[in-house]
Protein backbone atom coordinates (compact mmCIF):
# COMPACT_ATOMS: atom_id res chain seq x y z
CA UNK A 1 0.00 0.00 0.00
CA UNK A 2 2.82 2.37 0.91
CA UNK A 3 4.56 1.58 -2.36
CA UNK A 4 1.35 2.35 -4.25
CA UNK A 5 1.07 5.75 -2.54
CA UNK A 6 4.70 6.60 -3.35
CA UNK A 7 4.22 5.54 -6.95
CA UNK A 8 1.08 7.69 -7.17
CA UNK A 9 2.98 10.70 -5.83
CA UNK A 10 5.75 10.17 -8.35
CA UNK A 11 3.18 9.90 -11.11
CA UNK A 12 1.28 13.07 -10.28
CA UNK A 13 4.18 15.10 -8.92
CA UNK A 14 3.87 18.53 -7.36
CA UNK A 15 2.70 21.59 -9.25
CA UNK A 16 5.38 24.21 -9.72
CA UNK A 17 2.89 26.71 -8.28
CA UNK A 18 3.46 25.21 -4.83
CA UNK A 19 7.22 25.90 -4.57
CA UNK A 20 6.69 29.31 -6.19
CA UNK A 21 3.95 30.10 -3.66
CA UNK A 22 6.18 29.00 -0.75
CA UNK A 23 9.12 30.94 -2.16
CA UNK A 24 7.09 34.16 -2.40
CA UNK A 25 5.83 33.64 1.16
CA UNK A 26 9.35 33.07 2.42
CA UNK A 27 10.79 36.08 0.58
CA UNK A 28 7.93 38.29 1.76
CA UNK A 29 7.56 37.04 5.33
CA UNK A 30 11.19 36.70 6.39
CA UNK A 31 12.11 40.41 5.94
CA UNK A 32 8.85 41.45 7.63
CA UNK A 33 9.46 39.11 10.55
CA UNK A 34 13.07 40.20 11.02
CA UNK A 35 12.18 43.88 10.62
CA UNK A 36 9.34 43.52 13.13
CA UNK A 37 11.62 41.90 15.71
CA UNK A 38 14.33 44.50 15.20
CA UNK A 39 11.83 47.34 15.39
CA UNK A 40 10.27 45.95 18.57
CA UNK A 41 13.64 45.54 20.24
CA UNK A 42 14.80 48.97 19.07
CA UNK A 43 11.60 50.57 20.37
CA UNK A 44 11.98 48.95 23.80
CA UNK A 45 15.63 49.97 24.04
CA UNK A 46 14.85 53.53 22.94
CA UNK A 47 12.19 53.87 25.61
CA UNK A 48 14.55 52.60 28.31
CA UNK A 49 17.39 54.84 27.13
CA UNK A 50 15.07 57.85 27.15
CA UNK A 51 13.91 57.02 30.67
CA UNK A 52 17.51 56.58 31.88
CA UNK A 53 18.49 59.94 30.43
CA UNK A 54 15.44 61.59 31.91
CA UNK A 55 16.08 60.18 35.39
CA UNK A 56 19.77 60.99 35.11
CA UNK A 57 19.02 64.61 34.23
CA UNK A 58 16.66 64.99 37.18
CA UNK A 59 19.22 63.40 39.49
CA UNK A 60 21.98 65.70 38.23
CA UNK A 61 19.79 68.71 38.89
CA UNK A 62 19.07 67.51 42.45
CA UNK A 63 22.73 66.57 42.92
CA UNK A 64 23.83 70.09 41.99
CA UNK A 65 21.28 71.58 44.35
CA UNK A 66 22.45 69.28 47.14
CA UNK A 67 26.02 70.43 46.51
CA UNK A 68 25.01 74.10 46.72
CA UNK A 69 23.05 73.77 49.95
CA UNK A 70 25.58 71.40 51.54
CA UNK A 71 23.04 68.63 51.89
CA UNK A 72 25.67 66.11 52.95
CA UNK A 73 26.35 68.21 56.04
CA UNK A 74 23.71 67.10 58.52
CA UNK A 75 23.58 70.52 60.16
CA UNK A 76 22.63 72.35 56.95
CA UNK A 77 20.35 69.77 55.41
CA UNK A 78 17.46 71.35 53.47
CA UNK A 79 14.09 69.64 53.81
CA UNK A 80 12.99 70.91 50.41
CA UNK A 81 15.59 68.63 48.84
CA UNK A 82 14.04 65.65 50.61
CA UNK A 83 10.65 66.61 49.23
CA UNK A 84 12.14 66.93 45.76
CA UNK A 85 13.79 63.51 46.06
CA UNK A 86 10.50 61.95 47.11
CA UNK A 87 8.73 63.62 44.21
CA UNK A 88 11.25 62.37 41.65
CA UNK A 89 11.06 58.86 43.09
CA UNK A 90 7.27 58.91 42.86
CA UNK A 91 7.26 60.28 39.31
CA UNK A 92 9.53 57.52 38.03
CA UNK A 93 8.03 54.84 40.24
CA UNK A 94 11.40 54.24 41.78
CA UNK A 95 13.58 54.76 44.83
CA UNK A 96 16.37 57.21 45.63
CA UNK A 97 19.08 56.55 48.18
CA UNK A 98 21.73 59.05 49.27
CA UNK A 99 25.02 57.56 50.55
CA UNK A 100 27.79 59.53 52.30
CA UNK A 101 31.51 58.93 52.19
CA UNK A 102 31.23 56.32 54.93
CA UNK A 103 28.81 54.31 52.75
CA UNK A 104 25.99 55.04 55.17
CA UNK A 105 22.55 55.84 53.90
CA UNK A 106 21.48 59.30 55.00
CA UNK A 107 18.34 59.44 52.83
CA UNK A 108 16.02 56.72 51.55
CA UNK A 109 12.76 57.63 49.89
CA UNK A 110 11.40 54.28 51.07
CA UNK A 111 12.50 55.06 54.67
CA UNK A 112 13.86 51.56 55.03
CA UNK A 113 17.68 51.75 54.84
CA UNK A 114 18.49 55.07 56.53
CA UNK A 115 21.47 54.66 58.84
CA UNK A 116 22.52 51.40 57.24
CA UNK A 117 25.63 50.73 55.24
CA UNK A 118 25.15 50.57 51.49
CA UNK A 119 28.12 49.16 49.58
CA UNK A 120 27.33 48.50 45.94
CA UNK A 121 29.43 48.36 42.80
CA UNK A 122 27.90 51.46 41.27
CA UNK A 123 28.47 53.39 44.55
CA UNK A 124 32.12 52.41 44.76
CA UNK A 125 32.73 53.28 41.12
CA UNK A 126 30.95 56.59 41.53
CA UNK A 127 33.20 57.53 44.48
CA UNK A 128 36.11 56.70 42.17
CA UNK A 129 34.79 59.19 39.63
CA UNK A 130 33.04 56.76 37.29
CA UNK A 131 29.34 57.38 36.83
CA UNK A 132 27.15 54.80 35.10
CA UNK A 133 23.93 52.88 35.05
CA UNK A 134 22.90 49.25 35.31
CA UNK A 135 19.86 47.72 33.64
CA UNK A 136 18.12 44.65 35.02
CA UNK A 137 15.87 43.49 32.16
CA UNK A 138 14.47 40.49 33.96
CA UNK A 139 13.54 42.49 37.06
CA UNK A 140 12.30 45.45 35.04
CA UNK A 141 14.31 48.26 36.63
CA UNK A 142 17.54 50.16 36.17
CA UNK A 143 19.88 51.82 38.66
CA UNK A 144 22.23 54.75 38.21
CA UNK A 145 24.62 56.58 40.50
CA UNK A 146 25.28 60.33 40.43
CA UNK A 147 28.08 61.95 42.48
CA UNK A 148 27.31 64.70 44.98
CA UNK A 149 30.16 67.19 45.21
CA UNK A 150 30.98 69.40 48.14
CA UNK A 151 30.68 73.15 47.75
CA UNK A 152 34.41 73.77 47.84
CA UNK A 153 36.55 74.71 44.89
CA UNK A 154 38.17 71.25 44.81
CA UNK A 155 34.84 69.67 44.01
CA UNK A 156 35.45 66.56 46.02
CA UNK A 157 32.85 63.80 45.93
CA UNK A 158 31.00 64.10 49.19
CA UNK A 159 28.33 61.47 48.52
CA UNK A 160 26.49 59.45 45.94
CA UNK A 161 22.87 59.62 44.87
CA UNK A 162 21.66 56.18 43.83
CA UNK A 163 18.40 56.17 41.86
CA UNK A 164 16.49 53.08 40.82
CA UNK A 165 13.50 53.38 38.48
CA UNK A 166 11.02 50.81 37.27
CA UNK A 167 10.77 50.00 33.56
CA UNK A 168 7.63 47.92 33.94
CA UNK A 169 5.32 50.62 32.62
CA UNK A 170 7.64 51.07 29.66
CA UNK A 171 7.53 47.33 28.96
CA UNK A 172 3.73 47.37 29.23
CA UNK A 173 3.55 50.17 26.68
CA UNK A 174 6.04 48.36 24.42
CA UNK A 175 3.96 45.19 24.75
CA UNK A 176 0.82 47.01 23.65
CA UNK A 177 2.68 48.46 20.69
CA UNK A 178 4.03 45.02 19.89
CA UNK A 179 0.53 43.51 19.98
CA UNK A 180 -0.71 46.15 17.56
CA UNK A 181 2.30 45.52 15.35
CA UNK A 182 1.58 41.76 15.49
CA UNK A 183 -1.98 42.41 14.39
CA UNK A 184 -0.69 44.52 11.53
CA UNK A 185 1.83 41.77 10.69
CA UNK A 186 -0.97 39.19 10.68
CA UNK A 187 -3.05 41.30 8.29
CA UNK A 188 -0.01 41.80 6.11
CA UNK A 189 0.64 38.04 6.24
CA UNK A 190 -2.81 37.27 4.84
CA UNK A 191 -2.33 39.90 2.13
CA UNK A 192 1.04 38.33 1.36
CA UNK A 193 -0.55 34.86 1.08
CA UNK A 194 -3.13 36.21 -1.37
CA UNK A 195 -0.47 38.08 -3.38
CA UNK A 196 1.78 35.00 -3.47
CA UNK A 197 -1.09 32.82 -4.70
CA UNK A 198 -2.01 35.35 -7.41
CA UNK A 199 1.62 35.77 -8.49
CA UNK A 200 2.13 32.01 -8.64
CA UNK A 201 -0.88 31.61 -10.91
CA UNK A 202 0.08 34.59 -13.09
CA UNK A 203 3.73 33.56 -13.46
CA UNK A 204 2.77 29.98 -14.29
CA UNK A 205 0.12 31.14 -16.76
CA UNK A 206 2.37 30.80 -19.85
CA UNK A 207 3.32 27.27 -18.79
CA UNK A 208 -0.36 26.42 -18.30
CA UNK A 209 -1.15 27.70 -21.81
CA UNK A 210 1.77 25.71 -23.15
CA UNK A 211 0.44 22.61 -21.38
CA UNK A 212 -2.98 23.07 -23.02
CA UNK A 213 -1.31 23.23 -26.43
CA UNK A 214 0.67 20.07 -25.66
CA UNK A 215 -2.51 18.32 -24.49
CA UNK A 216 -4.13 19.09 -27.84
CA UNK A 217 -1.08 17.65 -29.57
CA UNK A 218 -1.31 14.56 -27.35
CA UNK A 219 -4.90 14.12 -28.53
CA UNK A 220 -3.58 13.73 -32.06
CA UNK A 221 -3.63 17.28 -33.41
CA UNK A 222 -0.11 17.33 -34.85
CA UNK A 223 -0.94 20.50 -36.80
CA UNK A 224 -1.25 22.48 -33.55
CA UNK A 225 1.11 25.46 -33.57
CA UNK A 226 3.12 25.49 -30.33
CA UNK A 227 4.05 29.07 -29.59
CA UNK A 228 4.34 30.69 -26.16
CA UNK A 229 6.77 33.60 -26.03
CA UNK A 230 6.02 35.09 -22.61
CA UNK A 231 9.37 33.91 -21.21
CA UNK A 232 12.64 32.89 -22.72
CA UNK A 233 12.13 29.40 -21.25
CA UNK A 234 8.65 28.98 -22.73
CA UNK A 235 9.91 30.28 -26.06
CA UNK A 236 12.73 27.74 -26.08
CA UNK A 237 10.40 24.92 -24.98
CA UNK A 238 7.91 25.91 -27.68
CA UNK A 239 10.64 25.90 -30.32
CA UNK A 240 11.93 22.51 -29.15
CA UNK A 241 8.44 20.99 -29.12
CA UNK A 242 7.61 22.49 -32.50
CA UNK A 243 10.85 21.09 -33.89
CA UNK A 244 10.03 17.69 -32.40
CA UNK A 245 6.54 17.79 -33.90
CA UNK A 246 8.00 18.67 -37.29
CA UNK A 247 10.31 15.68 -37.02
CA UNK A 248 7.41 13.48 -35.91
CA UNK A 249 5.38 14.55 -38.91
CA UNK A 250 8.40 13.90 -41.10
CA UNK A 251 8.80 10.45 -39.55
CA UNK A 252 5.10 9.80 -40.07
CA UNK A 253 5.36 10.83 -43.71
CA UNK A 254 8.54 8.77 -44.07
CA UNK A 255 6.74 5.76 -42.65
CA UNK A 256 3.96 6.13 -45.20
CA UNK A 257 6.50 6.62 -47.96
CA UNK A 258 8.50 3.65 -46.70
CA UNK A 259 5.45 1.37 -46.78
CA UNK A 260 4.59 2.66 -50.24
CA UNK A 261 8.18 2.18 -51.44
CA UNK A 262 8.43 -1.31 -49.95
CA UNK A 263 5.19 -2.29 -51.64
CA UNK A 264 6.37 -0.86 -54.94
CA UNK A 265 9.88 -2.33 -54.74
CA UNK A 266 8.63 -5.79 -53.84
CA UNK A 267 5.86 -5.68 -56.41
CA UNK A 268 8.07 -4.59 -59.32
CA UNK A 269 10.13 -7.82 -59.63
CA UNK A 270 7.01 -9.93 -59.14
CA UNK A 271 5.25 -7.99 -61.90
CA UNK A 272 8.22 -8.51 -64.21
CA UNK A 273 8.28 -12.24 -63.43
CA UNK A 274 4.55 -12.52 -64.08
CA UNK A 275 4.82 -10.65 -67.39
CA UNK A 276 7.70 -12.88 -68.51
CA UNK A 277 5.91 -16.03 -67.39
CA UNK A 278 2.63 -14.98 -69.09
CA UNK A 279 4.56 -14.19 -72.27
CA UNK A 280 6.08 -17.67 -72.28
CA UNK A 281 2.74 -19.35 -71.63
CA UNK A 282 0.99 -17.35 -74.36
CA UNK A 283 3.49 -18.40 -77.03
CA UNK A 284 3.49 -21.77 -78.77
CA UNK A 285 6.61 -23.60 -79.83
CA UNK A 286 8.90 -21.23 -77.93
CA UNK A 287 12.50 -21.45 -79.18
CA UNK A 288 14.99 -22.73 -76.65
CA UNK A 289 17.07 -19.57 -76.93
CA UNK A 290 14.06 -17.34 -76.18
CA UNK A 291 12.95 -19.65 -73.37
CA UNK A 292 16.46 -19.52 -71.88
CA UNK A 293 16.53 -15.70 -72.19
CA UNK A 294 13.17 -15.32 -70.43
CA UNK A 295 14.19 -17.75 -67.68
CA UNK A 296 17.43 -15.80 -67.18
CA UNK A 297 15.43 -12.58 -66.81
CA UNK A 298 13.09 -14.29 -64.35
CA UNK A 299 16.09 -15.54 -62.36
CA UNK A 300 17.53 -12.00 -62.27
CA UNK A 301 14.23 -10.62 -61.01
CA UNK A 302 14.10 -13.29 -58.31
CA UNK A 303 17.66 -12.38 -57.27
CA UNK A 304 16.67 -8.72 -57.10
CA UNK A 305 13.61 -9.58 -55.01
CA UNK A 306 15.78 -11.67 -52.70
CA UNK A 307 18.31 -8.85 -52.30
CA UNK A 308 15.56 -6.35 -51.44
CA UNK A 309 14.17 -8.71 -48.81
CA UNK A 310 17.65 -9.36 -47.37
CA UNK A 311 18.36 -5.63 -47.12
CA UNK A 312 14.98 -5.01 -45.50
CA UNK A 313 15.64 -7.74 -42.97
CA UNK A 314 19.03 -6.17 -42.19
CA UNK A 315 17.42 -2.80 -41.59
CA UNK A 316 14.68 -4.31 -39.44
CA UNK A 317 17.23 -6.12 -37.29
CA UNK A 318 19.22 -2.92 -36.78
CA UNK A 319 16.06 -0.93 -36.04
CA UNK A 320 15.06 -3.21 -33.20
CA UNK A 321 15.74 -1.74 -29.76
CA UNK A 322 17.31 -5.02 -28.67
CA UNK A 323 19.86 -4.99 -31.48
CA UNK A 324 23.39 -4.95 -30.19
CA UNK A 325 26.85 -4.77 -31.64
CA UNK A 326 29.24 -7.69 -31.34
CA UNK A 327 32.18 -5.41 -30.57
CA UNK A 328 35.72 -6.76 -30.74
CA UNK A 329 39.20 -5.36 -31.32
CA UNK A 330 39.59 -5.18 -35.11
CA UNK A 331 42.47 -4.56 -37.45
CA UNK A 332 40.74 -1.96 -39.61
CA UNK A 333 43.52 -2.03 -42.23
CA UNK A 334 43.06 -5.79 -42.74
CA UNK A 335 39.27 -5.41 -42.77
CA UNK A 336 39.36 -2.79 -45.54
CA UNK A 337 41.85 -4.85 -47.56
CA UNK A 338 39.56 -7.88 -47.40
CA UNK A 339 36.60 -5.80 -48.59
CA UNK A 340 38.59 -4.38 -51.51
CA UNK A 341 39.84 -7.87 -52.42
CA UNK A 342 36.22 -9.07 -52.73
CA UNK A 343 35.25 -6.06 -54.84
CA UNK A 344 38.22 -5.98 -57.24
CA UNK A 345 36.58 -8.40 -59.71
CA UNK A 346 33.57 -6.07 -59.96
CA UNK A 347 35.90 -3.09 -60.42
CA UNK A 348 37.83 -4.91 -63.21
CA UNK A 349 34.62 -5.77 -65.05
CA UNK A 350 33.72 -2.07 -65.03
CA UNK A 351 37.31 -1.02 -65.84
CA UNK A 352 37.56 0.94 -62.58
CA UNK A 353 40.88 1.28 -60.75
CA UNK A 354 40.56 0.46 -57.03
CA UNK A 355 43.17 2.20 -54.82
CA UNK A 356 43.77 1.71 -51.09
CA UNK A 357 45.75 4.36 -49.20
CA UNK A 358 46.60 3.51 -45.60
CA UNK A 359 48.00 6.48 -43.68
CA UNK A 360 48.63 4.50 -40.49
CA UNK A 361 47.85 1.19 -38.81
CA UNK A 362 44.45 1.35 -37.09
CA UNK A 363 43.00 -0.90 -34.40
CA UNK A 364 39.52 -0.08 -33.09
CA UNK A 365 36.48 -1.50 -31.27
CA UNK A 366 33.82 -2.43 -33.86
CA UNK A 367 31.38 -5.07 -35.04
CA UNK A 368 33.23 -6.79 -37.87
CA UNK A 369 30.17 -8.00 -39.78
CA UNK A 370 28.22 -4.73 -39.64
CA UNK A 371 31.22 -2.48 -40.29
CA UNK A 372 32.23 -4.66 -43.27
CA UNK A 373 28.70 -4.27 -44.64
CA UNK A 374 28.82 -0.46 -44.30
CA UNK A 375 32.23 -0.01 -45.94
CA UNK A 376 31.37 -2.59 -48.61
CA UNK A 377 28.22 -0.62 -49.54
CA UNK A 378 30.19 2.63 -49.89
CA UNK A 379 32.92 1.10 -52.07
CA UNK A 380 30.49 -0.94 -54.17
CA UNK A 381 28.39 2.17 -54.84
CA UNK A 382 31.52 4.08 -55.83
CA UNK A 383 32.32 1.33 -58.35
CA UNK A 384 28.78 0.99 -59.73
CA UNK A 385 28.18 4.72 -60.19
CA UNK A 386 31.55 5.39 -61.81
CA UNK A 387 32.58 6.14 -65.36
CA UNK A 388 34.42 3.87 -67.76
CA UNK A 389 38.13 3.93 -66.89
CA UNK A 390 37.46 5.74 -63.62
CA UNK A 391 38.98 5.23 -60.18
CA UNK A 392 37.93 4.67 -56.57
CA UNK A 393 40.28 5.64 -53.75
CA UNK A 394 39.78 4.32 -50.19
CA UNK A 395 41.81 6.19 -47.56
CA UNK A 396 42.22 5.04 -43.95
CA UNK A 397 43.53 7.40 -41.27
CA UNK A 398 43.14 7.99 -37.52
CA UNK A 399 43.86 10.44 -34.72
CA UNK A 400 43.87 9.91 -30.96
CA UNK A 401 40.06 9.49 -30.76
CA UNK A 402 38.64 8.46 -34.14
CA UNK A 403 39.51 6.56 -37.27
CA UNK A 404 38.44 7.84 -40.70
CA UNK A 405 37.51 5.93 -43.84
CA UNK A 406 37.25 8.12 -46.93
CA UNK A 407 35.78 6.66 -50.14
CA UNK A 408 36.33 8.93 -53.17
CA UNK A 409 35.44 8.24 -56.79
CA UNK A 410 35.58 9.82 -60.21
CA UNK A 411 31.98 8.95 -60.92
CA UNK A 412 28.89 10.75 -62.02
CA UNK A 413 28.47 12.72 -58.78
CA UNK A 414 25.27 13.69 -57.02
CA UNK A 415 23.37 16.93 -57.70
CA UNK A 416 23.29 19.20 -54.67
CA UNK A 417 19.49 19.16 -54.38
CA UNK A 418 19.53 15.36 -53.92
CA UNK A 419 22.41 15.06 -51.47
CA UNK A 420 20.35 15.49 -48.30
CA UNK A 421 18.04 12.64 -49.28
CA UNK A 422 20.45 9.94 -50.37
CA UNK A 423 20.49 8.17 -46.97
CA UNK A 424 16.71 7.75 -47.06
CA UNK A 425 15.40 4.25 -47.66
CA UNK A 426 14.62 3.40 -51.29
CA UNK A 427 15.77 6.84 -52.40
CA UNK A 428 17.54 6.85 -55.76
CA UNK A 429 18.96 9.80 -57.67
CA UNK A 430 18.79 7.95 -61.01
CA UNK A 431 16.18 5.22 -60.64
CA UNK A 432 16.72 3.78 -64.10
CA UNK A 433 20.47 3.42 -63.64
CA UNK A 434 20.01 2.07 -60.12
CA UNK A 435 17.92 -0.79 -61.42
CA UNK A 436 20.42 -1.42 -64.19
CA UNK A 437 23.18 -1.79 -61.63
CA UNK A 438 21.01 -3.90 -59.32
CA UNK A 439 20.61 -1.30 -56.55
CA UNK A 440 17.76 -1.60 -54.06
CA UNK A 441 17.96 1.93 -52.61
CA UNK A 442 18.71 0.51 -49.15
CA UNK A 443 22.48 0.25 -49.16
CA UNK A 444 23.30 3.72 -47.87
CA UNK A 445 20.42 3.59 -45.36
CA UNK A 446 22.03 0.45 -43.93
CA UNK A 447 25.47 2.09 -44.00
CA UNK A 448 24.27 5.12 -42.08
CA UNK A 449 22.50 2.92 -39.53
CA UNK A 450 25.66 0.87 -38.91
CA UNK A 451 27.80 3.99 -38.49
CA UNK A 452 25.34 5.50 -36.02
CA UNK A 453 25.33 2.25 -34.06
CA UNK A 454 29.11 2.69 -33.70
CA UNK A 455 28.53 6.28 -32.43
CA UNK A 456 30.05 7.57 -35.64
CA UNK A 457 29.16 10.03 -38.36
CA UNK A 458 29.14 10.07 -42.15
CA UNK A 459 29.57 13.08 -44.43
CA UNK A 460 29.08 13.47 -48.15
CA UNK A 461 30.85 15.89 -50.47
CA UNK A 462 29.85 15.64 -54.12
CA UNK A 463 29.69 17.62 -57.31
CA UNK A 464 27.71 16.52 -60.31
CA UNK A 465 29.95 15.14 -63.05
CA UNK A 466 33.09 15.24 -60.86
CA UNK A 467 32.54 12.42 -58.40
CA UNK A 468 31.69 11.97 -54.73
CA UNK A 469 33.51 11.52 -51.42
CA UNK A 470 31.99 9.78 -48.40
CA UNK A 471 33.87 10.32 -45.14
CA UNK A 472 33.15 8.02 -42.21
CA UNK A 473 34.28 8.89 -38.67
CA UNK A 474 34.07 6.25 -35.93
CA UNK A 475 35.50 6.32 -32.36
CA UNK A 476 38.48 4.05 -31.73
CA UNK A 477 37.00 2.99 -28.38
CA UNK A 478 33.36 1.92 -28.30
CA UNK A 479 31.56 3.01 -25.10
CA UNK A 480 27.86 2.07 -24.95
CA UNK A 481 25.61 4.92 -23.87
CA UNK A 482 23.96 4.16 -20.53
CA UNK A 483 20.40 2.93 -20.86
CA UNK A 484 20.68 2.53 -24.62
CA UNK A 485 21.32 -0.36 -26.90
CA UNK A 486 23.67 -0.33 -29.80
CA UNK A 487 21.08 0.71 -32.33
CA UNK A 488 19.99 3.77 -30.40
CA UNK A 489 23.31 4.77 -29.00
CA UNK A 490 23.98 7.62 -31.38
CA UNK A 491 22.03 10.72 -32.03
CA UNK A 492 22.04 13.24 -34.83
CA UNK A 493 24.17 15.48 -32.65
CA UNK A 494 27.14 13.24 -33.51
CA UNK A 495 26.72 13.94 -37.20
CA UNK A 496 28.02 16.83 -39.23
CA UNK A 497 25.55 19.09 -40.91
CA UNK A 498 25.83 17.31 -44.26
CA UNK A 499 25.28 13.80 -42.87
CA UNK A 500 21.96 13.37 -44.69
CA UNK A 501 23.28 12.24 -48.02
CA UNK A 502 23.44 9.21 -50.26
CA UNK A 503 23.42 8.07 -53.81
Amino acid sequence: MLGFIKEKKRKHGVSMKVPLFLLFLFIGFLPMFVLGKLTDRSFRQTQIDSRVIEVQNQCLIVSNKMSRVGYMNEDSRDSTVDVELDTIADIFNGRIVVVNKNFKVIKDTFRLAEGRTHVAEEVIRCFQGESGSRLERDKHYFALAVPIYDNTEEKNIDGVLVATASTENLMDMAQRVSEKASFFLLMTWWILILAAAVLSVVLMGPFARLQKMLNRVAEGNLDEVISENAYKETREISAAVQNTMTKLKTVDQSRDEFVSNVSHELKTPITSIRVLADSLMSMEDVPVELYREFMTDISDEIDRESKIIDDLLSLVKMDKSVAELNVTQLDINGLVQQILKRLRPIARRRNVELIFESIREVTADADEVKLSLAINNLVENAIKYNVEGGWVRVTLDADHKFFFVKVSDSGIGIPEEFQEHVFERFYRVDKARSRETGGTGLGLAITRKVILMHHGAVRLASKEGEGSTFTVRIPLNYIPYSGQSGTNASSDETLPRSHKSKR
